[in-house]
């Protein structure tokens, strides 16, 4: 099993080859094709799969499996059912199926894991913004605390966490029409990247489980920049101001929101939560 997981660095350089392969190959048609196929994203789900591994889970209850796309688990909120990019299964809570009662557009449907097993997972959804992540900002941040509110309505113990991978400069698409790997500086990136940094702060660390159900037990925000010939991960509020990339004196940091910490800290919350 070691064999087939993955550093975060792996993919991050995965993710950059395949993108300016297709680049070169196809331009932005390719591009788009590439990640519409979620060839690049899936990478990062097999990265949380990995480090859970590397912190001790079990891989036979962590869905889906290692290496496989298929066999997400649909859970039931309050609001809507939806499949979760990662989850790792209780051990000692099973499925058990039963029909939505509450009030709402989910009234008669079928849970088939039951409430109890739903409260008892622990959820990890992944998502990427390698272009245009100024302009579509506020409908991907609406969503992101939208998910915890539903599940964490129904199930308020529930640890959820979000990891979010933005870029740090986009691919030039003038360029990728012409089959060229070329980036583009975001107007402003400071103040972009500051943006980013204390809205994920804003739903990062729930540790009330009477309140704060629009917030994440733990979120991931993993700033990339892909331009450089290795992708380079921020990690540190330094590395950011010392890349011009976080005004100084900002109160924005990457501290509590770094891969580094996201998995331990995940489990931490879990194992306190339900020991």
């Amino acid at each position: 099993m070691q064999q087939n997981l993955i550093t975060l660095q792996e993919a991050v350089n995965q993710i950059k080859a395949l993108i300016e392969q297709a680049i070169s190959d196809g331009g932005t048609e390719a591009k788009n094709n590439l990640i519409r196929s979620q060839q690049p994203i899936k990478l990062l789900h097999e990265v949380v799969k990995s480090e859970l591994i590397r912190n001790g889970v079990d891989p036979n209850y962590i869905k889906p499996s290692l290496g496989l796309s298929a066999g997400e688990m649909k859970l039931a909120g309050f609001f809507k059912q939806k499949d979760q990019d990662v989850c790792v299964l209780p051990i000692t809570t099973h499925p058990c199926a039963e029909t939505l009662k509450f009030e709402g557009i989910l009234y008669g449907k079928r849970d088939p894991y039951g409430q109890a097993c739903t409260e008892k997972t622990l959820s990890i959804n992944v998502r990427s913004q390698l272009s245009s992540s100024a302009k579509n900002f506020d409908t991907l941040y609406e969503r992101t605390y939208a998910e915890a509110l539903n599940l964490h309505l129904r199930c308020p113990q529930m640890v959820l966490g979000e990891f979010y991978m933005i870029a740090v400069k986009e691919y030039d698409s003038d360029a990728a029409n012409n089959n060229q790997v070329q980036y583009k500086n975001v107007r402003g990136i400071a103040n972009h990247i500051q943006k980013y940094l204390l809205s994920f702060q804003a739903i990062n660390g729930r540790n009330n489980t009477d309140a704060d159900h629009y917030k994440y037990e733990k979120v991931c925000l993993l700033i990339v920049d892909f331009s450089q010939p290795i992708p380079k991960i921020y990690n540190t509020d330094a590395e950011l101001k010392a890349d011009g990339l976080l005004p100084a004196g900002s109160t924005a940091s990457i501290e509590k929101l770094n891969f580094q910490n996201f998995i331990p800290d995940m489990l931490k919350i879990y194992k306190e939560r339900f020991k």
